[in-house]
């Protein structure tokens, strides 16, 4: 945090009113209440100097104990407290930055509601990078002070008439800048101003991103997309009063049906009417193809927001949001809580995604967020999907949404015949060296007919690393997380062992550390990088790559996968759910998913519809061009529901099915979860903290209390942990209930509780 004397210089005015800042409002030329980005019950009040003039929105910095912190001057409530202004601490200075618009801070407030955390807590999201509030340094740049016919005495050689000659336009440049372009060294550039014949001046900084051009023409669209494309522009187009108002639209389109082009056309609506864009995406870092059609489309790439950014570039894209240079963002989930001068429009792209959710600090899911802030600025949300949530399917049959569906494939290609292949029946023979095989013959000969033919296949395995398990042949001994109740992954390509919850390490020992027998060490079950072995022997002459969240730890490297696959160079990819997530490869005409009833099991209630969604999503990779598809889905429960709707396509049968089960139980869509989620160093902690809670626990008509119970992961990071379940019907007061049950009980001091509304993790 800077000091005092560095605060003194962003001390200014209160900025005028503009556009964005609707709802601001005088405070008492007293006191101002200002919000801080932690977690505390409210907002603090602060004495306010006589040469400084704030209004809500303004961030400012203010003492807090022995440190200076940021925050936010907040909207509150006037009161008298009965503390005297002189007895308060006082705002030591205000960043000149663009105030938090009104909305925003009404989108704060409402998040912290509904997810029972401090607006503090949700405030920290917003300003994620306190380094933006500083004002950028001004670029030091050189021009003319004379003309080249009156620099007196100076004896003009030809480097420097060059240099002359360059800047008579009256331009200033940098002096590394001017040099290169008289092609001189730095020593003439710096005679020639300490001869007087140039001068320094600041030049501020350029803008970080360029204008998308949002006339460039699209791609030729079918009947059905120039319909879709149409509804989305009208409901994105400004009014003559304003905003175009609220309304959420769920685009529905088969893989391969061109929705990405469709909502394209609602960009460009808003950014003719000169608002921002929000695109969100579940996997960011890995969405190297969407934002080479972005740049293709509209001219320039756009600013990104998600953790694989350095912090100079996150500080950049922050002031550009706020100062609204930034015309398009596209960003991972937290890219919400960016402070848009002029947001017109957001697009959740893949809104089925589990990534959007957030597990940790604030818990939220950014889709039903996002739908909240088109709602509180009264713009318009599209929701993306060729596999829609069933609670977003639910909302577009009740009217809530609008519904644009494209059932076709853009062009010649056709949707993918699926194949089910019973493992109970079609057992995969030993292969040398590897022993048990995870492919079965019926998949190894289409994958070596898509070969011959010159065409590319995908191998799917939804499971990182080389084995979920290893075990002792001699005692039987598995060897675990000695933090977590799980069991660690081995990871050949880097030779260890990981948990995959809490990061714990270790290289894979040579005794096993119970019976230490040696070399008695096996590794158990099918990773993605067994498989690749597997696919080594198999198909020794096939050019392979390998897609997974260890091999693909950025946009860079998934940028040269994606080229590599695109250009030929890979002819057979394995990979995770990564692999799922939009990419377009032309010449892919075969996939094989292994273990397709992974995710079936574990007792979560939507165990069948993310399935059903993961496995329509890869399939979906194949045939997207003029090449027929086929996917060959290697299953033990072939007669399962979610097996057959992929077999025959019959999506709606599923859905209802699916709702059927959901409305019977009080599940949601049809009723409401929350998840009390309690954690302590020493299970007596939390056991004790959990029979306070249940005797106090609410008991009424709709609602039921299941639970405590240890955690399936009963044990994480150290902390023992313990669950309830809250089920409600839809029109009982979750929030308020929760209040009233939470503030009947004092838990232990060493106990952590975390609340969590809509859980979609029951880990």
């Amino acid at each position: 945090m800077p000091d005092r004397s560095a605060s003194a210089a962003r001390v200014t005015a209160a900025p005028e009113p503009s556009a964005g800042s609707a709802g601001r409002r005088a405070v008492n030329p007293e006191r101002v209440s200002v919000l801080l980005p932690l977690p505390l019950t409210g907002p603090y009040d602060y004495a306010l100097p006589s040469d400084l003039e704030l209004a809500p929105g303004d961030v400012v910095q203010v003492p807090l104990g022995t440190r200076e912190v940021i925050g936010v001057v907040w909207d509150v409530p006037e009161r008298d407290d009965g503390l005297a202004a002189d007895r308060l601490k006082t705002v030591i200075a205000h960043y000149d930055v663009p105030p938090l618009p009104a909305v925003e801070r009404r989108f704060i407030e409402w998040v912290a509601g509904y997810t029972m955390t401090s607006p503090g807590a949700v405030l920290r999201m917003a300003l994620s990078s306190p380094g933006a509030l500083e004002t950028p340094r001004p670029i030091a740049a050189l021009r003319a002070r004379v003309s080249k016919d009156g620099v007196g005495d100076l004896r003009l050689t030809p480097a420097r008439r060059r240099v002359l000659a360059i800047v008579e336009d009256g331009l200033a440049r940098p002096a590394p800048e001017l040099a290169r372009a008289a092609g001189v060294s730095a020593s003439v550039v710096k005679g020639l101003l300490e001869a007087g014949a140039l001068e320094s001046v600041n030049l501020p900084p350029p803008a970080a991103f360029a204008p998308p051009d949002a006339a460039a023409p699209g791609p030729s669209l079918t009947t059905a997309q120039r319909e879709a494309a149409a509804a989305l522009r009208e409901r994105a187009r400004a009014t003559e009063d304003g905003p175009p108002g609220f309304s959420v639209t769920l685009l529905n389109g088969v893989t391969g049906s061109g929705k990405t082009e469709v909502y394209f056309e609602a960009v460009a609506e808003a950014l003719t009417a000169g608002r921002q864009v929000l695109v969100l995406l579940p996997e960011i870092a890995l969405s190297a193809q969407w934002l080479a059609r972005f740049e293709e489309r509209f001219g320039v790439p756009p600013a990104q927001w998600h953790s694989d950014l350095s912090s100079r570039v996150r500080r950049v894209t922050w002031r550009a949001v706020a100062f609204g240079e930034a015309r398009l963002v596209v960003g991972a989930r937290s890219a919400l809580y960016l402070p848009f001068a002029d947001l017109g429009l957001i697009v959740v792209d893949e809104e089925h995604e589990t990534a959007f959710k957030q597990e940790d600090g604030v818990i939220y899911h950014a889709r039903d967020m996002a739908v909240v802030r088109a709602r509180l600025g009264e713009i318009p949300i599209v929701l993306v999907s060729a596999t829609p949530s069933l609670e977003s399917v639910t909302n577009a049959k009740s009217g809530r949404y609008r519904l644009q569906h494209l059932p076709e494939r853009h062009g010649s290609a056709g949707l993918p015949e699926i194949v089910l292949i019973d493992m109970r029946a079609e057992k995969p023979p030993a292969l040398p060296g590897l022993g048990q095989s995870w492919l079965s013959p019926s998949l190894r000969a289409a994958v070596s007919e898509t070969l011959a033919a010159g065409e590319q296949a995908l191998l799917f395995l939804n499971r990182r690393g080389y084995a979920p398990l290893t075990l002792c042949r001699a005692c039987g001994h598995r060897l675990d997380c000695p933090n977590c109740t799980a069991w660690l992954v081995e990871h050949r390509l880097s030779g260890k062992l990981q948990c995959h919850h809490c990061g714990y390490w270790s290289a894979l020992p040579r005794h096993c550390p119970k019976c230490e027998a040696e070399g008695s060490l096996a590794a158990c079950g099918p990773g993605v990088e067994r498989l690749a072995d597997e696919v080594a022997v198999l198909f020794p002459e096939a050019q392979r790559a390998l897609m997974s969240s260890d091999t693909v730890t950025g946009p860079e490297s998934a940028a040269a996968l994606v080229k590599a696959v695109q250009a030929g160079e890979v002819d057979l990819l394995i990979g995770t759910q990564i692999v799922a997530k939009g990419n377009h490869f032309p010449k892919l005409t075969c996939v094989g998913v292994i273990d397709a009833d992974l995710g079936l099991g574990g007792g979560d209630l939507r165990a069948a519809e993310r399935t059903y969604q993961l496995l329509g999503q890869v399939a979906g990779r194949a045939g997207r061009a003029e090449r027929p598809g086929r996917v060959l889905i290697q299953t033990f429960e072939p007669g399962h529901a979610v097996m057959q709707a992929l077999r025959s396509g019959d999506r709606e049968r599923f859905l209802e099915a699916e709702s059927e089960a959901r409305r019977s139980a009080g599940l949601p869509p049809f009723g409401r979860l929350a998840a009390l989620i309690l954690s302590a160093p020493q299970p007596g902690l939390v056991d004790e903290a959990c029979r306070r809670l249940a005797r106090v626990a609410p008991r009424s008509d709709g609602v039921d209390v299941f639970g405590p119970a240890p955690a399936p992961l009963a044990i994480l990071r150290r902390q023992h942990r313990r669950r309830f379940l809250l089920r409600t019907r839809r029109d009982i007061a979750l929030q308020g209930l929760l209040r009233a049950w939470l503030a009947a009980v004092e838990l232990p001091r060493q106990v952590r509780l975390r609340i969590d509304i809509d859980p979609y993790s029951f880990l």
